[in-house]
């Protein structure tokens, strides 16, 4: 008997010490990452959006947790050189993340219930490594590090221009469809303060009786035609240029070539999103042939001159067909769709 039991009591020594080993490593590294996550959380709470501004050491902190990381990470790489370049919107992005920063906070103001997620911005002056290691050769850039990424080169997630088109508003809904959290509400601060309101309001009260007085006796610009003729004209343009789009959207007039950074694309190719751009510009084309129908019906009417009537009517047929032509020239080349004339089968 006790030489049957030598074996079984030499294997359950040497597992004692695997198993304690094992516990360890285990224990440390909770503790490790705790320790990380206690840190990140400390300097999101001192930042005034909640954005944290990362390093080479930091992002390393970071990426050396063992996968998976008890957070997601979400970066905008930054170049305070490039701000100067409008056509990059450097300084609007970076904005926009922090607001979709901010709000994520506010809105999950218990992170222990969930998994976490921070927000992060890094400059290129300071970190030219990070970007390396990332492989940012152009701005702007976003990306998502997975808690699961090992490699974060291949296994993290940049975020495409189409998915900060519309700033804050698209950054959510990327979020929240690769990390399946919930940002929540976007909180934008109001576009006129409390003070300013106050202003206006004393404004329109002492400026109200003068108006009252000038109403009366028919001197206002309210009574000025051209001015309501105006109006009409702004409305029609504004009607058929997809400007409310633009303004629920929040799309941008135009955005970077991604190829090329330093061209801007004002057409968008695809019908999954329109440029404010393309709006303006099929807008125009459209008021131009409602300003010909116009002038047709309520001047050239009155010319009496045979000739000239003839020859102002054509030219505003030729101009007319030529602004229908490029309108439907436009739509065929963004959608696919044609549009085919016929000839009737009989008169």
């Amino acid at each position: 008997m006790a030489i049957s039991q030598t074996p079984i009591g030499g294997a359950a020594a040497l597992l004692l010490p695997i198993s304690l080993l094992l516990l360890l490593t285990t224990l440390a590294t909770s503790l490790s990452s705790d320790s990380v996550v206690s840190e990140l959380s400390d300097l999101q709470s001192q930042s005034p959006t909640g954005v944290i501004h990362l390093n080479d050491a930091l992002l390393r902190r970071i990426l050396s947790l063992p996968t998976p990381r008890p957070f997601h990470s979400m970066i905008f790489f930054d170049a305070t050189q490039l701000h100067s370049k409008t056509e990059l919107a450097l300084p609007k992005l970076k904005s926009e993340f922090a607001l979709v920063a901010s709000s994520f906070q506010s809105n999950n103001p218990n992170p222990n219930r969930n998994p976490q997620l921070f927000f992060f911005n890094i400059e290129f002056q300071e970190s030219q490594a990070s970007f390396g290691l990332f492989a940012v050769n152009a701005l702007p850039h976003i990306r998502l590090i997975p808690p699961t990424a090992a490699d974060v080169k291949t296994d993290s997630i940049q975020m495409d221009a189409s998915d900060f088109s519309r700033l804050a508003e698209s950054m959510a809904e990327f979020i929240e469809s690769r990390t399946k959290l919930s940002v929540g509400p976007i909180n934008r601060p109001p576009a006129v303060s409390r003070k300013q309101i106050l202003f206006l309001l004393a404004v329109v009260l002492i400026w109200t009786p003068f108006f009252i007085k000038k109403l009366l006796t028919g001197k206002t610009i309210f009574h000025e035609k051209n001015l309501w003729m105006a109006g009409a004209i702004f409305i029609y343009f504004f009607s058929v240029s997809g400007a409310m789009f633009n303004i629920i959207r929040k799309m941008p007039m135009f955005m970077a070539d991604r190829q090329d950074p330093s061209k801007l694309v004002f057409f968008y190719q695809g019908s999954g999103m329109q440029l404010g751009a393309e709006g303006f510009s099929i807008g125009f084309l459209y008021t131009i042939v409602g300003l010909m129908l116009a002038f047709v019906t309520h001047v050239l009417v009155r010319v009496k001159n045979k000739n000239v009537q003839r020859v102002l009517m054509i030219s505003m047929l030729i101009v007319s067909f030529w602004a229908v032509k490029k309108v439907v020239f436009l739509d065929n080349w963004k959608t696919g769709y044609g549009i085919h004339g016929y000839w009737p089968s009989s008169w």
